[in-house]
């Protein structure tokens, strides 16, 4: 399970912190990342961390935004500056690995509404 934090209204410029943790029968994580869907529009990778700290960033947010995460705490992070009205959507955690009975999981959190107003 995913649960999700962070995310609101803002003005163009502004910064956002967007959380995300996951609970359950977690052995590993592998990657953990963000997607955003705007309305109309495919849900699209923004940003995606691996469990070596391999990062992976959508072009439209390269030196905005920065992905993170505590590994003891299961949690993913995403800082989000200079925020754009292009960047209004709804915003997804993602995850994925293994539990205890070696068995492969991928989980998606519930969305969080980000809206930067111009």
């Amino acid at each position: 399970q995913l649960v999700q934090s962070g995310g609101g209204l803002v003005q163009a410029g502004g910064s956002l912190r967007l959380s995300c943790v996951a609970s359950g029968r977690i052995f590993n994580i592998y990657h953990m990342g963000w997607y955003r869907q705007a309305p109309g529009k495919e849900r699209d990778l923004v940003a995606e961390i691996s469990h070596l700290g391999s990062i992976d960033y959508a072009d439209s947010v390269k030196g905005r935004f920065t992905i993170s995460r505590d590994n003891a705490k299961d949690t993913v992070y995403l800082q989000m500056n200079n925020l754009e009205p292009e960047d209004t959507a709804v915003y997804y955690c993602n995850a994925d690995g293994n539990d205890y009975d070696a068995i492969e999981w991928r989980a998606w959190g519930q969305g969080t509404q980000v809206t930067v107003s111009s």
